[in-house]
């Protein structure tokens, strides 16, 4: 994690308990010539565009006071979407009976790539029941081995 994003986090958390919504994730990236600050937003019920809104007003004023970014920058507040990343435990228990998709550091069974229904999570690993062609395998992950992971849209 960069310290661009350390530090937006730590702005964004006050606005988002007020609003009764959660961080899930911050991106400081740079695309072609531009760089974006990316700020994911959710509840249990999803968010809608006037809550992005009001979330990218009240982060724009506090980083007009303080901005931690020296190059000119497009802050972007939106919703996970279909593929929101599973980055904290609780996450990753939201997630069980979904489908995810998740890579590894190292290869687990000859493998990096998993795609399949998170069937259990207990802090130290991840259980991922994973189809291969007409048999399902069930694979267990080292939590700490997780390099990426992201809820998968199925169209099965």
């Amino acid at each position: 994690m960069s310290k661009v994003t350390e530090i937006v986090e730590e702005m964004v958390h006050p606005i988002l308990d007020e609003l009764h919504l959660e961080l899930v994730d911050v991106e400081y990236v740079k695309e072609g010539p531009n760089w974006f600050l990316r700020v994911y937003i959710d509840k249990d019920t999803g968010v809608d565009i006037d809550e992005c809104a009001v979330v990218s007003e009240k982060l724009s004023e506090k980083l007009d006071e303080v901005d931690p970014i020296s190059e000119n920058y497009f802050l972007e507040v939106s919703s996970p979407g279909a593929e929101r990343p599973l980055k904290k435990d609780k996450d990753f228990e939201k997630a069980i009976g979904k489908n995810v998709y998740i890579k590894t550091y190292e290869p687990i069974e000859k493998e990096k790539t998993f795609e399949g229904v998170l069937t259990a999570f207990d802090g130290k690993t991840v259980t991922v029941e994973v189809k291969i062609k007409t048999r399902k395998k069930t694979i267990v992950i080292p939590y700490e081995k997780v390099a990426k992971a992201r809820l998968a849209v199925s169209f099965s």
